[in-house]
């Protein structure tokens, strides 16, 4: 005899409570504080993120990133840092526990009943470099320039990390797939939008971590404190990561005369960083799976994310700096970024959702079976009601690209104009080498503060006296001629010049 309607109540409520998720979104989360910044109201939205980032939420590692940005942005470097070490704490504890016990972090390769999104987020392996090189960042703003160098150390070092610790975690997911019976591919995924992983920018990165931003700007620092040995390798990987780029193919050919006696003297080597728009938003995308039962094929929809192009991402090709115009490269492109991130992600996700299918399909096919035709329809709707959106966590206050310039100026103001923006900023030219760094949005431009180091090596003042002419006296016919001034310039390793003048 078959249940009543009644009896198998409890059975379906028992599916949605163990399911359904009402938890916002990231996207929704952030949404708002995206808008007002890039309206220019960026101290509101400071003030919403950070009413998000209270209890429970404190050390939350993806608000704490949300909100260090948007503090750099703001121009509050100290308070970004504070955020940003907080993120970073939680990174650590990751990096940690990738070298000594990576089988905990492959824990989470197994299915919830929940989703993608009930699980702890880990951050991005892009998300994780790219804080080490916004904390160093923040440093050379706040004029300490040798802490940014431990953070570049930093970066390196975890860059390591990661490659070890994905390589392994690959291998297991292989396993794992293998062992119950699901194909650890991203082919069956009919009606997935694959074009938007399989487009040449995607598949020309070398990987989902690296970016020539954070090399190039090791370069940079090492190059600063005086260590050329050790800026090569960042220009070369630079170079590596974004090839046949001359503004980065300069950074390694010009390194030796910069930083030689041969350096241009009287002149700032200026770092412009322009970032622009925001990173994208990953959308949730419902594929069908046909789960195999013994009633039959039972269909199963699971939320996928989903990382469409934009096809409004910001072009900056160059910049005008006073009368002169500078080449721009675009180093970092963060939305191809997240993309890679997610194409080599995908697999998991895949077999996550095809065993959660596999349960859930199960499941309804027991209680058509048990409890008759209607039961089952009950189950078909909630078992639909307790898949989640896709999993959308991501960084996304930062940048969509990131575009780098470089020259030597001479000390002085400048008015500063990016591509054909109407809006100028002015900027002072000082120091030994300068960061200049600027969020840039369509209807608005952040300049921050200006990172300067050392002293301008100044020009040889060759002040020689003039050539006095010698006039014989008659009464003798012959004269002693006078010695003509001679000037010696000296220039010590500190970029002091002195110059004297002897006869």
């Amino acid at each position: 005899m078959r249940l009543s309607t009644l009896s198998y109540t409890p059975i379906v409520a028992a599916l949605l409570l163990t399911g359904c998720v009402t938890t916002q979104t990231h996207d929704s989360k952030v949404a708002a504080s995206l808008s007002v910044a890039k309206s220019g109201q960026i101290d509101e939205a400071i003030r919403q993120v950070e009413a998000q980032t209270q209890g429970n939420n404190k050390t939350d590692l993806l608000l704490n990133l949300e909100k260090g940005e948007l503090m750099r942005i703001g121009k509050r470097y100290k308070d970004s840092l504070d955020a940003f070490e907080v993120a970073d704490t939680k990174v650590k504890i990751w990096e940690e526990t990738a070298k000594s016990s990576p089988q905990k972090l492959m824990g989470q390769i197994g299915a919830t009943i929940m989703g993608d999104a009930s699980r702890d987020y880990e951050g991005q392996d892009y998300e994780k470099v790219m804080l080490t090189t916004r904390m160093a960042m923040d440093r050379l703003n706040l004029g300490d320039l040798d802490t940014a160098r431990v953070d570049i150390k930093r970066t390196h070092e975890r860059e390591a990390v990661i490659a070890e610790f994905r390589s392994k975690e690959t291998a297991e997911a292989e396993k794992e797939a293998k062992d119950k019976g699901v194909a650890s591919t991203g082919k069956e995924l009919n009606g997935y939008p694959v074009e938007t992983l399989n487009d040449p920018e995607v598949l020309k990165l070398k990987n989902g971590y690296q970016n020539a931003l954070s090399h190039y700007l090791a370069g940079f620092v090492y190059e600063a404190l005086n260590e050329p040995g050790l800026a090569a390798p960042g220009y070369r990987k630079a170079i590596e990561l974004r090839p046949d780029l001359p503004v980065l193919e300069d950074g390694l050919k010009g390194l030796d005369q910069r930083t030689s006696f041969r350096r241009k003297k009287g002149v700032t080597d200026v770092l412009f960083v322009i970032e622009a728009g925001n990173s994208p938003a990953r959308q949730s995308k419902k594929i069908a799976f046909p789960v195999p039962t013994g009633r039959g094929l039972v269909t199963i929809s699971f939320a996928f994310p989903v990382i469409y192009p934009d096809p409004n991402a910001p072009v900056i090709n160059s910049i005008r700096v006073g009368n002169q115009v500078l080449p721009t490269a675009l180093v970092t492109d963060f939305n191809v970024m997240a993309r890679k991130a997610l194409k080599d992600e995908l697999p998991g996700i895949y077999t996550r959702a095809a065993i959660r299918a596999v349960t859930k399909g199960l499941v309804q096919d027991q209680v058509n079976k048990n409890f008759g035709p209607l039961a089952g329809l009950a189950a078909n709707l909630a078992v639909a009601a307790t898949e989640s959106p896709a999993d959308d966590r991501m960084w996304r206050t930062l940048p969509d690209r990131v575009f780098v310039a470089r020259a030597f100026l001479p000390p002085g103001d400048y008015d500063l104009n990016f591509g054909n923006r109407g809006d100028v900023s002015k900027i002072t030219v000082d120091g030994r080498y300068m960061v200049v760094p600027v969020r840039v949005y369509q209807d608005k431009t952040y300049l921050g503060d200006l990172a300067k180091f050392g002293s301008v090596t100044p020009v040889a003042q060759l002040e020689a006296e003039p050539e006095v002419k010698a006039v014989a006296p008659k009464s003798t016919g012959k004269s002693k001629p006078v010695a003509k001034a001679k000037t010696v310039t000296k220039t010590t390793a500190t970029g002091t010049t002195t110059t004297t003048s002897t006869k």
